[in-house]
């Protein structure tokens, strides 16, 4: 879902934008937890403040190879330059991209990419299945890619531009993590690429330059786009307060938020972000698979995301995101107070002692959406009390079993592996759940080639077992100053998506 607004208000930008999302630090996937459709439209004559030229913030000096570069900006630049085999698109489903075709061999697990012909890097040079293979390589031993590609046991390029991949166990949703950029083998320095725009250094400085043979024809929004130096973030947020740069991005429910002013629009992209309230399911009362469907009915999850995040984001009741086609719908209960009693009743539960819920005090945004739960919860008849601590103390609680209900956030992998949160020994299980019919869905849903059948039979068994209770998926923003960037769809991992669909405005010399 993108969400758009423009106008005179003070917006918080956070010290972190999201990894693969433009985050400053990263976040790994799935492998520990994370701490209206119409602009409206400003005239020059009204105030807007066109730019000679389009341009970004960038660290000089800092790599903008895009499979080690640092995240936020510097991934931002990287992604106009690089292209991946596939790309995910608004509903996070893969795209073949530079891939034309692929065939999975379930037995063996085994992939079979077929590259585009005629693809070009834009210095002339072909892309062939070396470049690829070299770049997933990397990927591979990288802080960013590692976790996503672990199960990857080789690469292979072939003479005839295929690329073999063999993985060490079944992965359907394997294309879905394949929206890694490649760079020619050999130009990490300098990274050169297959996109839109080439890396150009002049007596200027660096810039970027329409890529003319960019193997889509379609002709970039401008020639070219200036690099203004922005090392660290208050000299980016500088840069785009003074308008020397017309762009940032943004997670504006992170952590650490600083404001600033000025006649911004702003459009956001969804994203794989879990935030879910995690339930001890060994420790009364919450070993009750009924309690927990009716904490699950009592969770105001529209209201929450709309008064706390400032609507940055999508309420969910299952853990993949509502944009996903595999999101089962029909499955969904509408919020209902009434429904939550009838179900509370029918649990059995009587109030005894209060529930614990932890949350890290690091994240204001997150302490408030827990708060507000309990408070909701307590007025309903089950006391809870919310336990703010700092990181490594609120991690410490968790591993000890020291909560009943903790408020968490996790970025997931785009393929909707669930297994390192829900199965027996995952490393996200927090709760201790052990269910062996779950463990049985999960490996059915990665192995399946009927993918929305197999998720709608995993989540209707979660929602009877409840032992995470989904609260939203969070969104991630592209803030642009008024009227200078217009038509802008962005995605989790590319705030340009739909490049060639933009129009920029520039002031006339």
């Amino acid at each position: 879902m993108r969400r758009h607004l423009q106008g005179l208000f003070a917006l918080l930008l956070p010290v972190l934008l999201l990894t693969g999302c433009w985050q400053e630090e990263p976040l790994p996937e799935t492998g520990e937890l994370l701490q209206p459709e119409q602009e409206h439209d400003v005239s020059a004559e009204a105030g807007a403040i066109l730019p000679e030229l389009f341009s970004l913030p960038y660290a000089p000096g800092v790599s903008l190879d895009p499979i080690t570069c640092p995240d936020g900006m510097q991934r931002v630049v990287a992604s106009l330059l690089c292209e991946s085999l596939f790309r995910l698109g608004p509903d996070l489903e893969a795209e073949p991209w530079l891939c034309q075709t692929f065939t999975y061999h379930a037995e063996s697990y085994t992939y079979v990419f077929t590259l585009r012909q005629g693809i070009t890097f834009s210095d002339g040079s072909p892309l062939t299945a070396t470049d690829v293979k070299t770049a997933l390589e990397r990927a591979r031993k990288s802080e960013r890619y590692g976790a996503r590609l672990s199960s990857v046991t080789s690469v292979t390029a072939g003479a005839d531009g295929t690329v073999t991949v063999v993985l060490s166990g079944p992965n359907t949703g394997f294309p879905a993590l394949l929206n890694i950029p490649i760079p020619k083998a050999g130009t990490e320095d300098f990274p050169i690429g297959t996109g839109p725009y080439l890396l150009s250094s002049e007596s200027s400085g660096v810039c970027l330059v329409a890529n003319q043979a960019w193997w889509q024809g379609s002709s970039q929004p401008t020639d070219r786009i200036a690099l203004v130096e922005a090392g660290d973030q208050d000299t980016m947020l500088y840069r785009f307060t003074s308008h020397d740069v017309q762009l940032v991005t943004a997670d504006l429910t992170g952590t650490d938020p600083i404001s600033a002013t000025g006649s911004v629009s702003y459009c956001d992209a969804d994203t794989t972000i879990l935030q879910y309230l995690g339930c001890n399911t060994t420790r009364e009362p919450l070993t009750d698979p009924a309690f927990r469907q009716a904490l699950s009915l009592g969770i105001p999850r529209q209201n929450l995301v709309s008064a706390f995040l400032s609507g940055h984001g999508d309420a969910a009741q299952f853990p993949l995101s509502p944009v996903s086609p595999l999101y089962p719908k029909d499955l969904e209960t509408p919020d209902s107070h009434e429904t939550f009693s009838a179900a509370l009743q029918a649990s059995g539960y009587t109030a005894g002692r209060p529930l614990t819920l932890l949350v890290n005090t690091e994240n204001s945004f997150k302490v408030s959406v827990a708060q507000s739960i309990a408070n909701s919860f307590s007025a309903d008849g089950i006391p809870m009390t919310v336990k703010a601590l700092p990181w490594n103390d609120y991690t410490a609680a968790l591993a000890a079993g020291e909560f009943d209900l903790y408020y968490g956030e996790v970025k997931l992998t785009a393929d909707w592996d669930l297994r390192p949160l829900l199965a027996s020994g995952g490393a996200l299980n927090m709760g201790g759940w052990a269910d062996p019919r779950t463990d049985q869905l999960l490996d059915a849903f990665s192995s399946a080639s009927d993918r929305p059948a197999a998720m709608r039979q995993l989540c209707a068994h979660l929602k009877k077992q409840a032992p995470i209770l989904p609260v939203c998926f969070k969104s991630t923003s592209v803030l642009m100053q008024a009227d200078v960037l217009t038509g802008l769809v962005p995605t989790m991992s590319e705030p340009f998506y739909n490049l060639s669909d933009c129009t920029i405005r520039l002031r006339e010399s």
